[in-house]
């Protein structure tokens, strides 16, 4: 049974034309595309129950094909929490990175408290990617970030995750988060540098004036044009006592 199971969903159609695709892209509004666990020509309830189901993709989620621990994993996360988690928590460390990111964006589904700890052990997984998603993953919780838990980003080694950081800062106000985005205006890479700025401007744009008049002489032609717009749209929105205050969107 279990090799017939197999058979169907590593052979589907689906699976075939996700070869060679590009890696998925990270915006926050986004996710990893979903894939059926079966081919379409399958029908679950006519072939097996959920229960083998179930049953069989907890197998495979040690099988060494790592086609067959994504797929299972995907299948894992239209589970109830309670099933899924535990078993999500076994694969945590997962020798193949694809897994692994296919893990975190499964994990996200499930928005509540009992992801937390998995998404903290994921902050410190040497995958980019999979950093870059569990740190979307404890914003998205809606719980209290703790910062301290996130300064360890200021100086990760890809700029991708520097940038998601920066950008995610900016999702809502937070105590202690103004010397965080300060410190990444100063980035190296000129993107980390831009979402910073632009999360800095919408949640302080009062505090923020002096650090985009730094910006105006940014080595990134684009940072100057940016923060010389922003600059003028102050300008042009007095309010009272005559000052001018910054957009929060540019």
């Amino acid at each position: 049974m279990g090799d017939r199971f197999r058979l169907i969903y590593l052979k589907s159609n689906d699976l075939e034309k996700s070869k060679g695709e590009d890696p998925p892209s990270f915006d926050p509004s986004g996710g990893i595309p979903r894939e059926p666990y079966l081919s379409s020509e399958f029908s679950i309830k006519e072939t097996f129950s959920t229960q083998t189901i179930l049953k069989q993709a907890h197998a495979d989620l040690e099988h060494p094909d790592p086609k067959a621990r994504i797929l299972a994993v995907r299948y894992l996360e239209n589970s109830d929490a309670s099933v899924a988690l535990p078993l999500f928590q076994e694969i945590l460390l997962d020798k193949d990175p694809e897994v692994r990111v296919q893990l975190l964006s499964s994990l996200m589904k499930f928005r509540n408290s009992d992801t937390t700890p998995l998404l903290r052990k994921a902050l410190k997984d040497k995958e980019p990617r999979v950093r870059l998603l569990a740190i979307r993953g404890m914003f998205r919780t809606g719980e209290k970030i703790d910062l301290n838990l996130l300064l360890q980003f200021l100086s990760d080694e890809s700029p991708w995750v520097r940038r998601k950081l920066a950008t995610l800062l900016g999702w809502r106000q937070t105590e202690g988060v103004f010397p965080v985005l300060v410190e990444l205006c100063k980035d190296s890479d000129a993107g980390v540098r831009k979402a910073a700025l632009f999360s800095l401007t919408a949640l302080y744009p009062e505090e923020s004036e002096v650090r985009l008049m730094e910006a105006m002489t940014d080595s990134d032609q684009d940072i100057r044009k940016w923060t010389r717009r922003t600059l003028e749209k102050m300008a042009a929105r007095p309010r009272k006592g005559g000052r001018a205050s910054l957009p929060r969107s540019g």
